[in-house]
């Protein structure tokens, strides 16, 4: 019973895990491939976003915003169950 616990919480950590991966993957294509300037360049925008569509590039920053949010929801995941396990290991 306790076996089972254990891998269904391990199971859970890992589902959390990927779905952080998969919106910060997701967010990321969307910003840099779908939502790129139509000139074909790559990297920051610079002056290009002087002239981008306005509807374009709030649209891109509602993406990065979403990609921010899930990268720091990510890391504070795992510095919080880090955190469990390195406390857990001290008081043994």
């Amino acid at each position: 019973m306790a076996n089972n616990k254990a891998l269904l919480l391990r199971a859970i950590h890992w589902l959390i895990i990927i779905n952080f991966l998969g919106e910060i993957f997701y967010a990321s294509w969307m910003l840099f491939v779908i939502l790129a300037p139509k000139d074909g360049s790559v990297g920051p925008l610079a002056e290009r976003a002087l002239t981008m569509p306005f509807e374009q590039m709030a649209t891109r920053r509602l993406y990065a915003i979403e990609c921010w949010i899930a990268m720091a929801g990510l890391a504070i995941y795992l510095a919080l169950t880090e955190m469990r396990l390195i406390f857990r290991s001290k008081t043994q």
